[in-house]
């Protein structure tokens, strides 16, 4: 899960967003939309980064379509401290 971490948040473009959605669904879990507004992301951006991290096991989602709410999934919470780690590093 380490590698999956640092490939997700430093190997590719849109690492920076990625760890921004994640910090914003940690602190209250929300839906696309909520987050495209909180960010000051495009709606589709953020469908793609959830895309991303859900695929990747970061990010689990609750209800389905518009109004899905997205969170850490448990997977991500067992790894905080090399998230943590990973944050530091790319802010």
């Amino acid at each position: 899960m380490e590698a999956v971490l640092w490939y997700v948040f430093t190997g590719t473009r849109g690492g920076k967003n990625r760890l921004r959605i994640l910090k914003a669904i940690d602190e209250r879990p929300r839906n696309a939309n909520q987050l495209a507004e909180d960010l000051d992301l495009d709606y589709k951006t953020v469908r793609h980064h959830l895309d991303v991290l859900v695929e990747n096991d970061v990010v689990q989602k609750s209800g389905d379509g518009y109004g899905a709410v997205y969170l850490p999934s448990d997977r991500a919470r067992h790894h905080w401290e090399t998230i943590e780690t990973i944050m530091e590093q790319v802010e």
